[in-house]
């Protein structure tokens, strides 16, 4: 499971392919991704903005940003994680993400950014 820390915040990652909602015959590749945010620091903070770079195997890039996530903006104590599911498709069957997160430390109101570790999205007969 691909995990960073930073200024005390740590975020892991895990991925599961969805076949019933993907259409390979189609170059149509449906993921699913769960992070998990933890607050490590001794400050409360409060997710801002997410910042995404996805790359697909057939060398197409693109970038996402945008408030929160899924709709939130989570304020985590210290100590308190933040769970959530988003989703990704793909044309080709492989490809990775990796991102940052803008938080802001609610005692001073100090943003910082927050590294999201890169992970990859595969098929899972693309491993044999």
């Amino acid at each position: 499971m691909p995990t960073t820390t930073t200024q005390g915040v740590t975020v892991s990652v895990t991925t599961n392919y969805l076949p019933d909602y993907s259409s390979p015959g189609q170059e149509h590749f449906v993921f699913a991704y769960k992070i998990d945010i933890r607050n490590n620091s001794e400050f409360t903070v409060k997710l801002l903005r997410r910042h995404w770079h996805i790359h697909d195997a057939n060398g197409v890039v693109r970038e996402v940003e945008g408030e929160g996530v899924v709709g939130r903006q989570p304020v985590l104590e210290p100590g308190e994680a933040h769970q959530y599911v988003s989703g990704c498709n793909l044309k080709s069957g492989v490809g990775k993400m990796r991102g940052t997160y803008l938080m802001e430390r609610l005692a001073n109101g100090q943003n910082f950014s927050v590294e999201i570790p890169e992970f990859t999205l595969m098929v899972p007969y693309r491993l044999n």
